[in-house]
Order: structure tokens, then C-alpha cells, then sequence
């Protein structure tokens, strides 16, 4: 017998999420017109990132991705920013929030499938930054 409420579920398109977060260590310095006395020393912050996966999990395995398998993704792109002087790390450009979720996606785009979304947040101050996408 069914109700109106498995009715309503059948007629849903249900997408999963995943996500997982990882710290980094990073300094930088910031060309900017406010704010430029303290932007412009090399100065330094911890940061929040998160990836997230969208998707349907693998009927066999009922996941939608691997989390070793995640994790060692984000292990590899972490060792790039942990620690860093973020001027000097390739491609990514100017240090802002902005960018380092742009480089991440490109850093995890091609093995990463479902990649839908990077989050990197500084919590002292603040900030966040997602940037979300389909496909």
C-alpha cells in the first residue's frame, strides 16, 4: 500500500552530497586598496576548505565516492598549500579566498568525479568563499 508521501518521494529527483574538510597552514602577502598596511607584510592564516561531491552512489558499493579515495585527493592538493608561502605556489595567482577555491577545483577537477563545490573559510576573521557549479 502506498501514501501520499511515498508518492510525493517517487516523484523527486534526489541528488547526494558529500563533502569533507581539511585544514592548511598557509602565509601570503595581498596587493589591495584598503586595509594595505597589514595586506602588503607577509602575513599568515589557517584555513577551512571543503570539497563536495554530488551524485548517485554506485549501486554496487552504495557509495558515491570512495572517502580513502577522496582523502587522498585532498592530501595531495593540501601538500601543495600547507605551509606555503601562497605567492609563490603555481597557478594560483593572487592569495585571495576567491582564488584558492578556483585552484583547488582545477587541482581536483579531472579526479575528482562530481566535483561540485570548494568552500574555503577563515574563521578568525571571518571569511568564507564557495564556489559551486554544475554540470
Amino acid at each position: 500500500m502506498s501514501t501520499s508521501t511515498d508518492n510525493a518521494l517517487d516523484n523527486c529527483r534526489s541528488v547526494y552530497e558529500l563533502s569533507q574538510r581539511f585544514f592548511f597552514e598557509a602565509a601570503h602577502t595581498l596587493n589591495r586598496t584598503i586595509e594595505t598596511e597589514g595586506s602588503l607584510r607577509i602575513h599568515g592564516h589557517t584555513y577551512e576548505a571543503e570539497v563536495t561531491v554530488a551524485g548517485q552512489p554506485d549501486p554496487t558499493s552504495g557509495m558515491l565516492i570512495d572517502l580513502g579515495y577522496l582523502r587522498s585527493e585532498i592530501a595531495r592538493v593540501k601538500e601543495m598549500l600547507d605551509h606555503r608561502f601562497l605567492d609563490e605556489v603555481q597557478g594560483l595567482g593572487s592569495a585571495t579566498i576567491e582564488n584558492l577555491c578556483a585552484f583547488i577545483r582545477a587541482q581536483m577537477a579531472d579526479s575528482v568525479p562530481g566535483l561540485c563545490a570548494v568552500m574555503i573559510e577563515r574563521r578568525a576573521s571571518g571569511d568564507r568563499c564557495v564556489l559551486r557549479w554544475t554540470r
